[in-house]
């Protein structure tokens, strides 16, 4: 009885803009009931990072922590949208049997590299001294963020990190914009509108807004497409909202400082860049997204560089099994259903590390 009237529901909900709307104010102040704002103790590296900074508060990440369960905390990076607190909501119940998760969710009003990287290492260092090894765990933009930490943060630092899970990485800038102008297999969206953002000159304000007022528009369409014809449940009404709100409160500065971030990253070299466990998820239609001469995409498909680079890393292709609806790049909320098994089943072997030698 209750299945044959969940779809009528579901129908009378998304119908009723009232009712969609409570709904997913409903689920959103559930949501935030769990998440905690988080700092820790020692603040070393950032107080470090800040002297060189005209204003702290314009470019300092905001730290929130939900509890878990287990002894393997995990800490969340997120791409340009939607925040760290939004993108894995459909992985929390997952991450939570492992411990607690930490959400990194970028300013709204600039973004600083030294200085995320100063928080970055001190949360681990605390994290450290409660006797546990998080989990570096990176959507897009986030998870080149973690790779350039990693190759120039972590080699000077005492971090003990237990491992690092990589979806759909952006590693460098020729992921998503083509040098020279090259055009073969298509323009992508994104790839037109960061090609001028990264043209336009950083003293021309209006440029600058113009152009991430296109990518605004930009990003907006990707969530639209994906949301499709699918049955959005409350938990998506809530993601929509957040998503639409970060995007409408950024303003251009903040946008551009990331896409100075973005065009900051090296393409990948030859390694090894860390020894312990990787997991990267690549999307079966990440070329929608990623250019076809992506640097990262050419990395993960060649099997000896891969290993150099991540020695005991492992990439997986997730899929979903039919054409009608193919996994899209980061599409963690749409497609979680075929992204959970694969992080399950990474994380239960990080539980008992001998395992890792049968991979």
């Amino acid at each position: 009885m209750r299945a044959a009237l969940m779809p009528l529901v579901e129908r009378t909900i998304r119908r009723n803009q009232v009712v969609l709307k409570v709904t997913g104010k409903a689920t959103a102040m559930l949501r935030n009931l769990s998440l905690k704002p988080y700092t820790p103790k020692r603040r070393t590296r950032e107080f470090t990072a800040a002297n060189a900074l005209p204003s702290l508060h314009a470019v300092r990440t905001t730290i929130f922590r939900e509890k878990g369960e287990g002894t393997i905390p995990t800490i969340v990076i997120a791409g340009f949208v939607p925040d760290a607190t939004e993108v894995i909501e459909f992985q929390r119940p997952l991450l939570k049997e492992f411990g607690s998760i930490y959400y990194l969710n970028y300013p709204r009003t600039g973004f600083s590299l030294p200085l995320f990287f100063a928080q970055l290492a001190d949360l681990v260092v605390e994290i450290n001294r409660q006797g546990e090894r998080p989990v570096l765990f990176g959507v897009s933009f986030g998870a080149g963020l973690i790779v350039k930490f990693m190759r120039e943060a972590f080699p000077h630092e005492k971090l003990q990190i237990r491992g690092i899970s990589l979806v759909s990485p952006v590693l460098c800038k020729d992921d998503l914009v083509r040098p020279g102008g090259e055009k073969g297999g298509g323009v992508r969206m994104l790839e037109s509108n960061l090609r001028r953002i990264l043209q336009a000159r950083s003293d021309d304000k209006s440029g600058i807004e113009r152009q991430i007022e296109r990518a605004r528009r930009g990003f907006v369409g990707l969530f639209e497409a994906g949301a499709g014809n699918r049955r959005l449940t409350g938990r998506h009404l809530a993601i929509r909202k957040k998503i639409f709100d970060v995007l409408e409160k950024t303003p251009a500065i903040g946008g551009y400082e990331r896409v100075l971030a973005l065009q900051s990253f090296q393409e990948p070299g030859d390694g090894p860049l860390f020894g312990g466990p990787v997991l990267t998820l690549l999307a079966e239609a990440e070329e929608n997204l990623l250019v076809p001469s992506s640097p990262t995409l050419a990395l993960c498909r060649d099997r000896e560089r891969f290993s150099r680079f991540f020695p005991h890393g492992i990439c997986r292709r997730v899929s979903s099994g039919t054409d009608d609806d193919p996994v899209a790049h980061a599409s963690l909320i749409f497609h979680h259903q075929y992204y959970n098994p694969l992080l399950a089943s990474w994380y239960n072997r990080l539980t008992a590390p001998k395992l890792f030698a049968a991979i």
